[in-house]
């Protein structure tokens, strides 16, 4: 495993964010920006599913919602990716980067159960959000900010 993680810090792209402190800044950016698109599309979903802003017509922002969550999704992975590559042995050994990495396959878990549940077909078709997927939301935004904590936490080790 040691060997891949150095072969990684060692392609063309890891190297080139190493020795330009300006691509790393724009890589950075483009990662803070995606987390944010992401939580500032998801969190509003939880919130809908999980029973606040009952006004707010599930059906019509969901879609909508979901797939800007999906964009912000992929762009910080993309990012997130790009900046382990620089440091990648160390930060394979960084208990609150194995922690975000735990977090955010939990929340893909749990993303992938909702879409192909059921109750998102309700919500999708009739707007009605059923107690299963109230506490789905719940957890999805519970994980999420723990991701994001976890994230900030890597730093601090």
């Amino acid at each position: 495993m040691i060997d891949i993680l150095e072969w990684l810090s060692a392609t063309t792209p890891a190297v080139a964010l190493r020795r330009s402190g300006t691509l790393y800044m724009f890589v950075n950016a483009a990662h803070i920006l995606a987390i944010g698109l992401l939580l500032g599309a998801i969190l509003p979903l939880d919130l809908r599913l999980a029973g606040f802003f009952r006004k707010v017509p599930v059906e019509i922002v969901a879609p909508f919602l979901s797939r800007s969550a999906g964009v912000g999704l992929a762009a910080a992975i993309l990012t997130g990716f790009c900046l382990f590559s620089v440091r990648a042995v160390e930060y394979a050994g960084n208990p609150a980067f194995l922690t975000k990495l735990g977090l955010i396959a939990l929340g893909i878990l749990n993303l992938s159960i909702v879409h192909l549940g059921q109750g998102w077909k309700m919500v999708l078709s009739l707007g009605i959000v059923r107690p299963d997927l109230r506490f789905s939301a719940a957890l999805s935004a519970a994980i999420w900010i723990a991701a994001v904590i976890a994230g900030r936490w890597i730093g601090f080790l």
